[in-house]
């Protein structure tokens, strides 16, 4: 069964991680042995969910997962918020 979880970026950490308001209680009901699909301001896209010690080449938009944190997207080696243009207020959405 396909599922879906909408967000928004709350808040841009120091790296230019876009911190989302999708706590682990809603992304620990996502089905990761399915195709997951991040979107963010509806135009940036990431397959997946990382763990913080991922292996991704630089220039890799990841989304991020630890326990008791929000899921937050990351560009490995570089600012998210500035390379996609992103703010605080966009919308996140996790599709599988």
């Amino acid at each position: 069964m396909a599922g879906k979880i909408k967000g928004t970026v709350v808040q841009v950490n120091p790296d230019g991680d876009l911190v989302t308001d999708i706590g682990e209680d809603q992304w620990m009901v996502v089905d990761r042995s399915a195709e997951t699909k991040v979107t963010v301001d509806g135009e940036h896209e990431t397959f997946g969910l990382f763990e913080a010690d991922h292996r991704q080449p630089p220039m890799t938009l990841i989304a991020i997962i630890e326990p008791q944190e929000t899921l937050r997207l990351h560009l490995v080696a570089d600012s998210a918020a500035m390379m996609l243009g992103v703010r605080k207020g966009a919308s996140v959405e996790i599709r599988w």
